[in-house]
């Protein structure tokens, strides 16, 4: 019996559709390309977030196990999707710039006599340039987890006053109906707001699962973030005094 009636009320709503004008039709149409389009970038952004959580916590395990940068650098590339061996992968690079410059053998002048390049405050400098890459790494890292985010925060605003336009407009339609039939009996009416309170329908189950996992990302974003920050802390520390050595 419960089976019969849940079939009879699929077949309900499937009917409401058919039966819709071209504009409700048109609007829901929207509203499941929205709803498509969200769940696509759910799966994708669940498993892009999940596979970032996973790295990160097994690089650094790595890294806190003291091992020299040239180890870590290797282990680095071993997990590309977490964002701090990114961190790393550009601070390291910018630490073997650093060590290059100095390095640079010494410069003879036209006597024959040999004269220091001048590198102004070496350690200073270089706990700079490292502080700005991992600046750069951090921004580029959090714009990449936050990629295709925003699309959720959209549909979760739009797509209700979507629906809401589409049974506005459904109601008008169901109105002038009336107004030519001249009849306003409940056997009248209802099938047109019916047809038309599908769109309401459609757009909240469009932005009630866009709303939740926009909210559940961006907290999971704040969080690498926050671990991001602390690392390029401990690492600037770390990098100075491999400077100062």
């Amino acid at each position: 019996m419960e089976q019969s009636a849940l079939a009879l009320s699929h077949s309900g709503v499937l009917s409401l559709v058919i039966n819709a004008g071209l504009v409700v039709k048109g609007v829901l149409l929207i509203l499941l390309i929205f709803s498509v389009s969200c769940w696509a970038i759910i799966l994708y952004k669940y498993r892009i977030i999940r596979s970032a959580r996973s790295q990160t916590s097994k690089f650094l395990k790595v890294f806190w196990m003291d091992h020299p940068f040239t180890t870590l650098i290797r282990t680095a590339k071993q997990y590309p999707a977490s964002p701090i061996s990114k961190l790393f992968e550009s601070a390291y690079q910018e630490l073997n710039k650093i060590q290059e410059r100095e390095a640079r053998p010494k410069r003879a002048t036209a006597d024959g006599e040999e004269v220091v390049e001048m590198i102004g405050a070496a350690e200073v400098t270089g706990v700079e340039h490292v502080q700005r890459a991992l600046n750069r790494a951090t921004i580029t890292e959090i714009t990449r987890l936050e990629r295709a985010i925003t699309f959720l925060a959209t549909t979760g605003s739009t797509a209700p006053f979507i629906g809401l336009f589409g049974t506005v407009w459904g109601i008008m339609d169901a109105f002038r109906g009336i107004g030519v039939r001249g009849s306003a009996s409940l056997a009248v009416v209802a099938p047109g707001i019916s047809e038309a309170l599908v769109a309401t329908a459609a757009g909240l189950a469009a932005a009630i699962p866009a709303v939740v996992a926009y909210n559940h990302f961006v907290r999971k974003v704040r969080v690498m973030a926050n671990e991001m920050e602390n690392f390029s802390s401990e690492f600037l520390s770390i990098a100075e005094k491999h400077l100062e050595g």
